[in-house]
């Protein structure tokens, strides 16, 4: 525990100081885009601190060579050099954009790459889902679904980066639940996959509560695409590095003192709980776009976040709920983990939880509602133009 806990301190260290010093830069040199209609801040504000997240991490995978701790996932070189080099270039397309706006085939052509070198040259794919032996069906088929997933998490934890510190923090909590879990699992199953699943978990800790400073409201720094879509990136390679390269027949429930219920399904379940806020935000915003006959990756001003604004609530206020309501999913599943004999403790703890969260979430519709922003002197509200 000791290397993980040395791992998110300094990626964390390293990840303030860049961010800090990339924000004074950008500030000198004025690299930051002007005021978007769909924009909830007021004042220009730069947009580049994934780059300083990008190092954190970066930083901390290199430092990993030289710990003899890490050597079980070293044993596995071209993993860690595919997971960098997707880094890389999500990162650097993501700056282009944040900087100068890039169309969004462009974004998304680079988003499969990076997924495609993930998945093909890093060979970190679904092989296999921990349900009764169920395996995917061929090679073909493994690589098509990993390169799925991991292009669909990226875009989700994308599409909620719309106010102060809501991706960082809703990122720093759904990773600390998943790093408990797979730090679990390594103790009891002690292989390369676990080992850097951990290891990016605790790597994304660091980075996030590195950042989250200068990107606490009101925010001065903002992590832009580069930022959300390789921390959607990373969420997905190490959720898939564990659930992927599971053995679903030689993974018994009672082997891991799991209950014979929950216990095949945990795998699969938390992976995507911590990232299931996210996920309802891009669904809903992908049908609400098809529905209008616009591509799903149009901008608006309807995500969940942007709801939570037009109810009332005051932007920290809604960033709160959005930190509660993923506290409260990922800690219900990870307590079904923790004890699996009384998995009813997890489940109650859901259900107070989330019924907690829910009246938090709609006390606002009470109050008078916030008006909806205008587009310009036309008065016309941003969700009604064309």
């Amino acid at each position: 525990m000791k290397q993980y806990v040395f791992t998110i301190l300094f990626a964390g260290i390293v990840t303030l100081a860049l961010s800090w010093a990339v924000w004074r830069l950008s500030m000198r040199f004025k690299l930051y885009p002007g005021i978007r209609v769909r924009d909830v801040h007021t004042t220009p504000t730069p947009r580049l601190g994934g780059i300083a997240m990008f190092v954190g991490v970066l930083a901390a995978l290199v430092v990993s060579k030289a710990n003899d701790y890490f050597d079980a996932f070293w044993a596995e070189p071209h993993q860690v050099l595919a997971i960098m080099g997707a880094m890389l270039l999500i990162v650097l397309v993501g700056v282009a954009d944040d900087l100068w706006d890039l169309d969004w085939m462009i974004k998304l052509g680079a988003q499969f790459l990076a997924a495609g070198i993930i998945a093909g040259v890093g060979e970190l794919q679904i092989y296999s889902l921990p349900i009764g032996g169920l395996t995917v069906g061929s090679s073909w088929a493994s690589f098509t679904l990993t390169v799925f997933a991991i292009v669909v998490v990226m875009n989700a934890v994308n599409f909620i980066d719309g106010l102060d510190g809501l991706v960082a923090g809703v990122s720093l909590i759904a990773n600390g639940i998943f790093f408990v879990y797979s730090y679990l699992l390594l103790r009891e199953f002690a292989t390369s996959n676990f080992s850097l699943a951990t290891f990016l978990a605790a790597a994304l800790v660091g980075a996030c509560a590195g950042f989250l400073p200068l990107n606490w409201s009101p925010a001065k720094l903002f992590m832009g695409d580069s930022g959300a879509l390789m921390v959607g990136l990373l969420m997905a390679t190490s959720a898939i590095a564990i659930t992927g390269a599971l053995d679903p027949v030689a993974l018994d429930p009672e082997d891991i003192g799991r209950s014979q219920l929950l216990g095949a399904f945990i795998p699969i379940l938390l992976p995507v709980v911590v990232v299931m806020l996210p996920l309802v935000d891009f669904g809903l915003a992908v049908i609400r776009r098809m529905r209008a006959g616009k591509s799903p990756f149009s901008p608006d001003r309807k995500h969940l976040h942007h709801r939570m604004l037009d109810m009332g609530h005051s932007d920290l206020g809604a960033v709160i709920i959005f930190y509660a309501w993923t506290s409260v999913i990922g800690f219900a599943v990870l307590l079904m983990f923790l004890f699996p004999r009384a998995y009813g403790i997890g489940i109650a703890f859901g259900i107070i939880g989330a019924a907690a969260c829910l009246v938090i979430t709609l006390l606002p519709s009470r109050r008078t509602r916030r008006p909806a922003p205008f587009a310009d002197d036309s008065r016309t509200p941003v969700e009604d133009l064309p």
